[in-house]
């Protein structure tokens, strides 16, 4: 006979009892998850993006868009998981830190101190977020997150469980070393978390500031040192206006520069002798040298020119202090300077994000950076800045709800000023722009309902998501049924009406680049039929099925 419950149950079939309730539970983080309002909108309406064309700024035809998008943040990440998917680079955020103020909503109500569910709604807020968020990654792709004591622990938890296959590490930056008073403790720090793909060489240092940088003498010295002990480590560094400009082939063997730095017309060939006139060897060898060009300098030393080697970069520590972390001084003074009669509270360092962000992408200089809790516009700032410093393209994509009028008060005005420049507030001098284009974005929505004029509706609004996937926004033929754009690497072309197909084709028919062609279906008919003669030259896509396929497939796993 059946036992029905543990009272029943002897000693030993209890413990066996307990055994297997231990097998069945899961080490983790449980909460309880409820759907928010807007992922339920999600069934209802489909979002995608609009243009403020009046917002859009040109500097330079040659850099690529940025863009700010103003709308809630998921909503936002459900549109880029179509026009971004595994394309992103970083993700850095900064997301409300729960510390019970009023600081954010879920469900169009403000959590605060009293609400006994608030770390299930954050953790509910911020699960639903980074999941859709990890879709946009690069395979390798890195998540920074920033956090304070309030989350921390959760937030650790979290990562784990969403990014498995990752390793992640805690920074702690002392970002406000006057500290802020709790009930024991006076905190001076906060923590950023890096979720990095494991096995892989992802971070590759943080730059130090000029007054910090350490020189040595590119010439080698000590054991091992000589001409000899390395052939290929003999040349001369080619100098002009106190700049290495260049280097000579490897000396041949029989050959002896007479000094140390010799005139050359309007150069100077410094060679690796030390001050006793003995032949020595630089410490790259010629073929390698190049890569470290931007890392001499040029030094007069009695006559004779030194060569000069500067560690512009450190590797990053796990601790990370210094007044430029200072979120008082390079935080809400720096907005403040920037922008006339701004109330922000707690933006970040510029110097934190740039760290952050730089560390991991100072050697790519087309990346993609997203900020899906934008706030002050710090991280576009952090982005503009690096491409500055090394002519990098660097794109951002910031997102963030206008609640209190954030986006069209601060954040855009913020990237606005410092693309075209502006006076400081503080100094009363003009500060010079940064290249850079920039669209601002906002979200719409059109009805789910699946019927034929619902779907014809949404490839029509699809035109702007099309051209952010495609990065090309430059109109080449504009008709009624159909537009063609193109950018640096192909043409992208966008047919209305598929009784337009022949025209299209005649259009395209001289253009020398591959062109990716989005066509209107109610269902996924590719029409490759009517494009088997220039199959060669195109790629075709048919929407809008796909997209609400996609929307329908976050909606469900949410």
């Amino acid at each position: 006979m059946k036992k029905s419950n543990f009272s029943d149950l002897s000693k030993q079939e209890l413990i066996n009892e307990i055994i297997k309730l231990n097998k069945r539970t899961k080490y983790g983080l449980v909460w309880e998850d409820k759907k928010e309002d807007v992922i339920e909108k999600l069934s209802e309406q489909f979002p995608f993006f609009i243009e403020n064309k009046d917002k859009q700024i040109v500097s330079d035809k040659n850099y690529p868009f940025n863009y700010v998008i103003e709308g809630d943040n998921y909503q936002s990440l459900a549109v880029l998981n179509y026009t971004h998917k595994k394309k992103i680079d970083v993700i850095y955020i900064d997301p409300p830190y729960n510390t019970g103020a009023t600081d954010w909503k879920y469900n169009n109500k403000f959590v605060d101190n009293n609400d006994s569910y608030r770390h299930s709604k954050w953790i509910s807020m911020m699960n639903n977020r980074l999941r859709l968020a990890k879709e946009l990654l690069k395979s390798d792709g890195v998540l920074i997150c920033a956090i304070d004591e309030n989350e921390i622990f959760r937030l650790g938890m979290l990562l784990e469980q969403l990014f498995p296959s990752y390793e992640i590490h805690c920074v702690t930056i002392v970002h406000n070393p006057r500290g802020i008073q709790g009930k024991n403790f006076s905190y001076t720090n906060e923590f950023a978390f890096f979720v990095l793909p494991k096995g892989k060489k992802i971070i590759n240092g943080i730059k130090v500031e000029d007054k910090n940088i350490k020189w040595r003498n590119l010439r080698d010295n000590g054991g091992e040192s000589d001409r000899g002990d390395a052939k290929n480590c003999f040349y001369p560094i080619i100098v002009k206006n106190n700049k290495v400009v260049g280097f000579g082939e490897v000396c041949k063997d029989n050959f002896s520069p007479k000094n140390q730095t010799v005139k050359n017309e309007s150069d100077y060939f410094v060679y690796p002798i030390d001050p006793k006139g003995v032949e020595k060897k630089w410490r790259y060898a010629r073929q390698s040298v190049e890569n470290v060009k931007d890392l001499l300098r040029v030094k007069e030393n009695k006559g004779k020119l030194e060569i000069e080697l500067g560690k512009k970069t450190e590797s990053v520590k796990t601790v990370w202090h210094g007044s430029k972390y200072d979120s008082n001084e390079y935080g809400k003074k720096l907005v403040n300077s920037i922008l006339n009669d701004i109330s922000f509270d707690y933006p970040k360092s510029i110097w934190n994000v740039y760290d952050c962000i730089s560390s991991i992408l100072i050697n790519k200089k087309d990346s993609i950076v997203l900020d899906f809790f934008a706030g002050s516009g710090t991280t576009g700032h952090a982005v503009l800045k690096l491409n500055e410093e090394d002519n990098g393209k660097r794109q951002f994509i910031l997102c963030s709800n206008n609640e209190n009028n954030i986006v069209s008060k601060i954040t855009y005005p913020r990237v606005k000023n410092v693309i075209e420049g502006y006076i400081d507030n503080n100094t009363k001098k003009k500060v010079n722009g940064i290249k850079a284009n920039l669209k601002y974005l906002k979200i719409d929505f059109i009805d789910a309902e699946y019927n034929d004029k619902n779907i014809a509706n949404l490839f029509n609004k699809s035109t702007e998501i099309i051209c952010i996937k495609e990065n090309s926004f430059d109109l080449v033929v504009n008709k009624k049924d159909f537009k063609i754009y193109k950018n640096l690497n192909h043409y992208t072309g966008i047919i209305y009406n598929n009784l337009s197909i022949s025209k299209f084709k005649n259009e395209i028919l001289f253009f020398d680049k591959k062109i990716n062609v989005y066509i209107f279906s109610l269902g996924d008919d590719d029409y490759l039929d009517e494009f088997e003669d220039i199959i060669d030259k195109i790629k075709i896509i048919p929407l809008p099925q796909s997209i609400i396929k996609m929307y329908k497939k976050i909606y469900n796993a949410t």
